[in-house]
Formats: C-alpha cells, sequence, structure tokens
C-alpha cells in the first residue's frame, strides 16, 4: 500500500460526544460474542435488541461517570474502542441501582443477574486491586476483515497499555474474552492468562498485560 492510499490512523481519548458512535460499534463487536450469546440468550426472541440495550447502557453510564475511554480512528472514522475502568472504579458502573433498573427494564431480570454473575467473578480473578480493567473492547468487524485489521488492533491495545502506564500506581491491564479465536492474539501482544471463569457453556478466559512500569528492567530486557 503506498503512502498516498494508506489510511490515516489516530488514537483519541472519548467523551460522551461519542457516545452514539461507541454504541453502534460495540453493539457490532459483541453480537456473536459467545458469552453474550449466553447471558443474553440468543435463542429467545429479541436477542439483538437485549445486546443492544445492554451496550447502550453500559457507555450511558461509562460516560456518565466520567470514566476513560480511548478511540482508534481511520480516516477520521471511529473504528476501535475501549472502555477503561480505572483502579478503585470498577464497581461504579454495574453497582448504580439507576444502571441496574435500565437493565432490568430493558433486558430482564434473568439476564442482569447473569451479567453481573459474570462481571463479579471476572473481578474475583483480578491479580491486584491496582489494575486497569477493560468491560467492553471491541474493533469494528467491517475493520476485522480488513488485511490490515489485526494491526488496528494491535495499535489499539498498544496505546491502551501506554495510556494506563501513566498511571504510576497500575500494575497493568486486565481484558476476558470467551472467543477461542482470540486467545492466541492476545498472548502475541504480552497478555498472560490468568484465569478462567465458566458462564453456562461457555469458558471465558481472563487475561492480565502487566506495566511497564511494574516489571523489573532486568526482565524487560529479557523478554
Amino acid at each position: 500500500m503506498s503512502d498516498s492510499t494508506a489510511p490515516q490512523i489516530d488514537i483519541r481519548q472519548l467523551d460522551s460526544g461519542y457516545s452514539r458512535e461507541t454504541r453502534k460499534l460495540l453493539f457490532q463487536a459483541y453480537r456473536n460474542d459467545p458469552n453474550f450469546a449466553y447471558v443474553f440468550n440468543a435463542q429467545r426472541e429479541g436477542y439483538e435488541q437485549r445486546v443492544m440495550a445492554t451496550v447502550r447502557e453500559l457507555v450511558k453510564q461509562h460516560f456518565l461517570q466520567d470514566l476513560p475511554a480511548l478511540g482508534l480512528f481511520v480516516d477520521d472514522r471511529l473504528a476501535g474502542v475501549a472502555l477503561i475502568a480505572p483502579p478503585q472504579r470498577r464497581l461504579g458502573v454495574t453497582e448504580s441501582w439507576a444502571w441496574r433498573l435500565r437493565m432490568v427494564i430493558s433486558t430482564g431480570l434473568s439476564c442482569t443477574q447473569r451479567y453481573l454473575d459474570y462481571y463479579n467473578a471476572v473481578l474475583a480473578c483480578l491479580p491486584s486491586e491496582a489494575v486497569h480493567v477493560l468491560p467492553l473492547v471491541g474493533l469494528d468487524p467491517e475493520y476485522q476483515r480488513q488485511p490490515f485489521g489485526q494491526k488496528l488492533s494491535e495499535q489499539l491495545l498498544q496505546a491502551l497499555h501506554d495510556w494506563c502506564a501513566v498511571d504510576e500506581h497500575s500494575r497493568g491491564v486486565v481484558l476476558d474474552t470467551g472467543n477461542p479465536r482470540y486467545l492466541e492474539f492476545y498472548k502475541q501482544q504480552g497478555y498472560q492468562e490468568i484465569g478462567e471463569v465458566v458462564v453456562g457453556p461457555i469458558r471465558e478466559h481472563i487475561f492480565f498485560h502487566p506495566s511497564p512500569r511494574a516489571v523489573p528492567p532486568a526482565t524487560q530486557a529479557a523478554s
């Protein structure tokens, strides 16, 4: 690809002004997620509406509480998103009674409880209180299918690691996935699997990426 046709890629911190674009992208990224398929009962009518409502409420509450988010843009179009729950604030969204009530109304009591059980199980696997957690992270499926799709995912994660490393108290980043095709990719990006959570028939894998600040120099040089 020549320089004249290479896409312009940049990373920006997102705020509520990007809420609509963020919701649309994350819905597309999670609608076929195995864990969401179980939690929100893909076999029952209205599954996509429940996923859409869940993403809407998570994003709405995230920005309402001024929690950070990073966006990857390709030619000024939002192509990837990472919602970030910093240390000491990661329970803020799910502990909101207003959020829980909206979830029950939108998705039903059983789906809301399944989601809370899953999320709390993930938090129980954290290696430390001083970590950043990614409740939602995804690349627009349209870009995933592009030849440079993996490179975009790598750039988003690297920007995320750099952003979180600015916090001198952070030991690293934690994310989870129940999609087997992402396991090797995360390992290639330096993530270590630290646990599993059984969500119905799904095994949700918990990954940890240590902050450069938390790794001794000798270890870094050897890696």
